[in-house]
């Protein structure tokens, strides 16, 4: 992973972390708002609650757009699944043959030892 893509990604992270926070703030703000001793006012409630509801549908799709990001394109660190999955294949196609060799080595064995016995006793050996 390039250095570039490296910051852009954690800007983009940094953005959210500074977007939680404001939702936070708004938040509060709407609390502050409803707990208004003379009653809360409605276009203010309204707004900010709209911007809250902007606000965490950004959070979710930088989030998702970051996770599927680093999911497709870039193992986990340390991860070994890669291998061993590879390994696994490799050990069942390994399987495969030596099943298949013994299977040779059935169906050969008792044509050669026949075809030995036959010559063995073949009345040109004399």
């Amino acid at each position: 992973m390039d250095s570039q893509t490296q910051n852009t990604s954690l800007q983009r992270l940094q953005n959210v972390e500074k977007t939680v926070v404001r939702v936070l703030e708004v938040a509060g703000a709407v609390m502050d708002e409803l707990s208004n001793p003379t009653g809360p006012r409605k276009e203010f409630i309204n707004n900010h609650c709209r911007d809250f509801m902007q606000m965490i549908k950004d959070i979710q799709f930088t989030l998702r757009n970051e996770i599927k990001s680093a999911c497709e394109y870039r193992p986990f660190e340390k991860s070994d699944y890669t291998c061993r999955i590879s390994n696994e294949i490799c050990l069942s196609k390994l399987e495969h043959i030596l099943s298949q060799l013994d299977l040779i080595t059935q169906t050969i064995t008792p044509q050669y030892h026949h075809a030995h016995d036959s010559t063995a006793s073949s009345p040109m050996d004399f």
